[in-house]
């Protein structure tokens, strides 16, 4: 299970850091992918890392790339995603899951607003 939280309200150029807690399991066997839905739309892929216990390999989707970082910490079995230069294009309710399967979790709101 993965449960998102870290999520708020920030003004345009701020920064949020978003967790994804795993139980059950450890986040280290599997690649783990940040995913978001904005209003109206469908689910946008915006951070994968791979799987493994020493520096993992990264991917963004080019309108975060060099202001989201997603990384992880297998002591707490977690993954963050750090949101920095925010936009109001950011805005969306932001969800984690394991690489090839739908998010599960209740998901966390960013909200970008000035």
């Amino acid at each position: 299970r993965l449960v998102e939280s870290g999520g708020g309200t920030v003004q345009p150029g701020g920064s949020l850091t978003l967790s994804c807690a795993a139980s059950g399991f450890t986040t280290s066997t599997y690649a783990i992918k940040w995913v978001r839905q904005a209003p109206g739309k469908g689910l946008e892929r915006v951070a994968t890392i791979d799987s493994g216990t020493g520096p993992s390999l990264t991917q963004y989707a080019d309108g975060v790339k060099g202001r989201f970082f997603i990384s992880r910490d297998n002591a707490k079995n977690t993954v963050y995603l750090k949101l920095t230069a925010l936009k109001t294009e950011d805005t969306a309710m932001y969800y984690c899951a394991i690489n090839g399967e739908q998010p599960k979790g209740p998901g966390t709101q960013v909200t970008v607003s000035s």
